[in-house]
């Protein structure tokens, strides 16, 4: 089940929550609406690892637990965040320099999302308990132009 807060506005937050799933199609469609087409494909796959991390990770799956995303847009910046039931993610200290330093040693999958995720988004900060995580996306002129020009 998807529940998603109304009215729907690009300037204030807005809420989406579901129970665990990794059936996240319906949720990125929602989250993608007011996003500039050019950007759509890049920070899909960014919250798709976000969110799978929050269902699979934090909420271990339970289908009676339940993801809340609350995300804004605005003529600057997109906004997320990501909140789930699980205990909590101890994310390694400080912020990285290279997102590489996220990459596994072993040939493990764990830790690929991290990476991409941090590679996707300007900011990338968990909360104190380690089961929030905000996510923001700077738009501008110069990063619009840019993109459409490659």
């Amino acid at each position: 089940m998807i529940a998603v807060s109304l009215p729907w506005s690009r300037q204030k937050w807005n809420t989406v929550s579901f129970h665990s799933t990794l059936y996240l199609r319906p949720v990125l469609d929602l989250l993608l609406t007011h996003i500039d087409p050019s950007w759509q494909a890049e920070i899909r796959l960014g919250l798709q690892e976000a969110l799978v991390n929050a269902a699979k990770h934090g909420n271990k799956l339970d289908p009676n637990k339940t993801v809340v995303v609350e995300f804004s847009t605005s003529p600057t910046e997109y906004s997320w965040i990501i909140t789930d039931e699980g205990l909590g993610f101890v994310p390694q200290q400080c912020s990285y320099q290279e997102p590489e330093e996220l990459l596994p040693a072993d040939e493990s999958e764990n830790g690929r999302g991290l990476c991409i995720i941090y590679e996707i988004f300007d900011s990338v900060r968990w909360d104190r308990n380690g089961n929030k995580l905000t996510l923001y996306k700077k738009i501008n002129a110069h990063n619009l132009e840019h993109r459409l020009v490659h």
